[in-house]
């Protein structure tokens, strides 16, 4: 279902994700709310519904509940990229990095653009010290969408470690 929702916005989606990755783009807060959107429907009123009370559950910190939620979703509609997102999510706040990697890697199975997804990446890999990776996940990020403030400390963070290793 997701999949076909997709494709219905998917030059819509293709442009805005064009126009957000310009540096000097001064509307990037609006333009990185409407692909959020657009990526958040699934084209079912009632997976939305589930999926929107995941967010909800995520948003007031309950971690199990939004687990349960964006996994009920993903059970009736496996290509939902944005459910695997919330419950990598989800799991990243429970601490069961783990379990948010191989999230996060059917998110990007299925959105390789996805920049939340990519910036999540990098945050698992440098909590796992694996330096170089997560660098790579965040230049990722970045490519895509390059106005994301944590993502350009990240990188500015990692370049420092990662020259001050060199040394």
């Amino acid at each position: 279902m997701a999949w076909a929702q997709g494709q219905a916005s998917g030059t819509d989606v293709e442009t805005l994700l064009h126009d957000l990755a310009q540096p000097d783009q001064d509307r990037w807060v609006r333009i990185e709310r409407q692909i959020m959107r657009e990526w958040s429907r699934s084209g079912s009123a009632a997976i939305d519904y589930l999926f929107h009370r995941g967010q909800e559950a995520l948003q007031s910190g309950q971690a199990q509940d939004a687990i349960a939620h964006f996994s009920a979703v993903i059970d009736h509609d496996p290509d939902f990229a944005e459910a695997w997102n919330g419950r990598a999510t989800a799991y990243f706040l429970a601490n069961r990095l783990g379990q948010s990697l191989s999230d996060i890697e059917q998110v990007l199975i299925r959105n390789p653009r996805h920049f939340g997804a990519l910036a999540g990446l990098g945050m698992i890999l440098e909590q796992l010290e694996r330096p170089v990776e997560a660098r790579a996940a965040f230049a990722a990020s970045f490519a895509i969408h390059p106005h994301q403030q944590a993502v350009i400390d990240a990188l500015a963070r990692l370049d420092l470690a990662t020259a001050g290793a060199a040394l």
